[in-house]
């Protein structure tokens, strides 16, 4: 054996899991296709934002919650309706725990923290159980996406018990008595920047085993065929122009990889997209995108014209008025408004886009409360009109 474990995928599902494993004394070899400068995947380039229950930071804002109500949240938005939802219902169990149990103190005891301030993501707005979360809970890391991944970072770079092999492509694994034998090609070199597109020459083939595998590879969003290929019947077609909110790596190779090995893949069309969202004026990867995080004000209207149904207000139910559009046969919505509320409600997704929150800069942070939209929002936006007119937002689906 080369390792106790080999864990397949650096992004920080993978840190976390190789940081506990070192943690608990296993040796081991933490692979991943990109270079160096992208260990942290998707994560890094995230809001930071942590679904939490019962915090001092709720409580602080006299936000009464508690496990009970985060899982009957949970099992009203999650739908599970089936046999093969056994292990995602356990898992909804777990976390929940988890959340509203030693989830704070774990990563305030890394060096994580958050914004005092929660916010209130996907709020429902339907029936009570139904979709959506009851009261916030939506903790943004203090530092963002790269605040979540450096801790977990550190806690593995030079351990003795971890081997990072980056341009490490896994295309094959082989199970057998004695463990489990990962096969792949070792690629060439890159230098390209974080999260930009990397090459896929191959220098060589590499092989290794371990007792355990864990894959930790993420999933299809930045693979569009895929995500063609496997969009719900029941939301229309898919559409013909989509801008991608995570890089190229993104390309759920390892479904297939995993698959071909023995294993089980559920709930593929069981898939999330975002309706709110604008090209990045700056992309990094192909068709790069942005969320907006949209107040509840603006008037939202579909490709012909016509406001969204109720309970379809932006910030409320990210599935449903993405359904509600693509049904129709669109591939766009709108938001029309004013830079008055541009400014007091519209802000922009990611780490990249909110650079006083990633730098942990407070006097950076104090110019929000200043009329108008914040800095990065101006130029993915077109936000920098100062006539009194309506500024309109087009929004593609998904984000």
């Amino acid at each position: 054996m080369d390792a106790d474990v080999i864990v397949i995928g650096a992004g920080l599902s993978g840190l976390v899991a190789t940081a506990e494993l070192a943690a608990a004394g296993r040796s081991v070899i933490l692979l991943d296709g990109e270079p160096a400068q992208s260990l942290g995947g998707q994560a890094y380039w995230s809001f930071g934002g942590l679904f939490m229950v019962d915090t001092p930071e709720q409580r602080r804002m006299r936000v009464k919650d508690s496990a009970a109500l985060a899982l009957a949240d949970w099992m009203g938005s999650a739908g599970f309706d089936s046999p093969s939802d056994y292990w995602p219902r356990r898992w909804a169990e777990a976390y929940v725990s988890f959340a509203s149990g030693e989830l704070r103190s774990w990563l305030y005891g890394l060096g994580v923290r958050w914004f005092p301030v929660v916010q209130w993501a996907e709020r429902g707005g339907g029936p009570i159980p139904g979709h959506g979360n009851s009261v916030p809970r939506f903790h943004i890391t203090w530092g963002t996406g790269p605040a979540l991944v450096q801790p977990f970072l550190d806690r593995i770079r030079g351990n003795d018990r971890v081997r990072i092999l980056n341009r490490h492509k896994v295309s094959g694994l082989e199970t057998g008595p004695d463990g489990v034998r990962v096969n792949g090609q070792v690629l060439l070199a890159s230098t390209v920047p974080r999260g930009a597109r990397s090459p896929d020459g191959v220098a060589r083939d590499f092989s290794f085993s371990a007792s355990a595998v864990i894959i930790s590879s993420g999933g299809i969003g930045g693979n569009v065929d895929l995500v063609r290929k496997y969009w719900p019947a029941d939301w229309g077609r898919p559409p013909e122009k989509m801008i991608i909110g995570v890089p190229d790596f993104v390309d759920g190779s390892m479904l297939q990889v995993a698959e071909q090995a023995g294993g089980r893949v559920i709930n593929r069309t069981r898939m999330w997209h975002y309706p709110e969202g604008v090209i990045n004026h700056a992309p990094i990867w192909t068709e790069h995108g942005i969320r907006i995080l949209p107040g509840p004000s603006a008037l939202w209207v579909d490709a012909h014209g016509e406001r969204l149904p109720f309970p379809l207000y932006p910030g409320f139910d990210a599935l449903g008025a993405l359904r509600h559009i693509t049904s129709r046969g669109d591939d766009h919505s709108w938001f029309v408004l004013d830079l008055e509320t541009v400014g007091k409600e519209l802000a922009l997704s990611g780490s990249e886009q909110n650079a006083d929150l990633t730098g942990k800069d407070i006097r950076q942070l104090s110019t929000r409360v200043r009329p108008g939209p914040t800095p990065r929002c101006r130029p993915s936006c077109g936000a920098v009109r100062t006539s009194s007119r309506p500024a309109v937002w087009t929004t593609w689906s998904p984000g």
